[in-house]
């Protein structure tokens, strides 16, 4: 591959470009619109093998973990600060593709912030995650969806007592993942904060089940999931449960995803990523 278009869509993977610049920009190298959007699912591809163990930062242990879970062992990507202190612990759930190098990615930046962090492999029960996407994206959808939940409440009590952990536990999740931490927060009492992200929203009776601190984040233009906000956020108020949500007006479903520009939204997603590091510190280190 020619290496100015490897060196561009790593300036903007990088978020050095927007991306109204970086498809100008891959135009003009591919010489036409259709050469371009051929090639960015391999530029993508390329990006997320490249990146898959970037784990150059000193300061962190990672490593693949196993805990038990409804469905026996589940498999889990677990990074940490390189630290003997006992520190909070903080879930991170993957999209519908399994756990991509994209999650072990987001994983390591949550361990960065200070957190006893994990990232579970819902295709544990099937092999894991295979490397091919659409692989992972059709096994996704044979999973059972009540023994799944089950694994996902298995990584709180994994967590509460890790002998690095404080006790208290946190859980993120992005897209199938948000619902998966909306489904977290309603089935494990001991789950301190949950951080959904364009996730589909729980049953409006289970919302009072809900023992966590939410903090909700949607993307603008996202309007089969924010179709549920409404009824969500009045049982929310209802049950009388720490909340706050915040809508990304600009963005699109899959916002915090840079591995993927298509869906990538530079200021949605720091923004978001601020305000989720802020919420965990305060609900799980206080």
């Amino acid at each position: 591959m020619d290496k100015k278009i490897s060196d561009l869509y790593d300036e903007y993977a990088k978020g050095r470009l927007d991306r109204r610049v970086f498809l100008r920009k891959l135009f003009v190298l591919t010489g036409s619109t259709a050469a371009a959007f051929t090639l960015l699912p391999l530029l993508e591809n390329n990006y997320a093998r490249a990146a898959t163990f970037p784990n150059d930062d000193p300061n962190l242990h990672t490593e693949f973990i196993k805990y038990p879970g409804e469905t026996g062992e589940v498999r889990a990507y677990l990074a940490r600060p390189k630290t003997e202190k006992k520190l909070p612990g903080v879930i991170v759930i993957h999209e519908n593709k399994g756990l991509q190098p994209h999650i072990q990615d987001v994983t390591r930046r949550m361990a960065r912030e200070g957190f006893l962090a994990i990232g579970p492999d819902a295709l544990s029960p099937l092999g894991g995650t295979p490397e091919v996407v659409d692989k992972a994206r059709s096994l996704m959808r044979e999973l059972d969806g009540q023994s799944t939940m089950k694994n996902f409440v298995a990584a709180v009590q994994y967590l509460k007592t890790h002998p690095l952990s404080t006790g208290k536990v946190g859980c993120t999740g992005f897209c199938w993942g948000g619902g998966m931490t909306n489904q977290v927060a309603v089935n494990s009492p001991d789950l301190s904060a949950a951080v959904p992200y364009y996730g589909r929203q729980p049953a409006v009776e289970d919302v009072p089940k809900i023992k966590a601190s939410v903090l909700a984040h949607y993307a603008g233009s996202d309007e089969r999931i924010n179709s549920g906000i409404p009824a969500f956020e009045e049982a929310l108020k209802k049950a009388s449960i720490d909340y706050k949500i915040y809508i990304y007006e600009g963005a699109g479903h899959a916002f915090n995803n840079d591995s993927n520009p298509n869906r990538y939204h530079k200021e949605a997603a720091e923004l978001a990523w601020k305000r989720t590091i802020a919420f965990f510190k305060e609900k799980l280190k206080t």
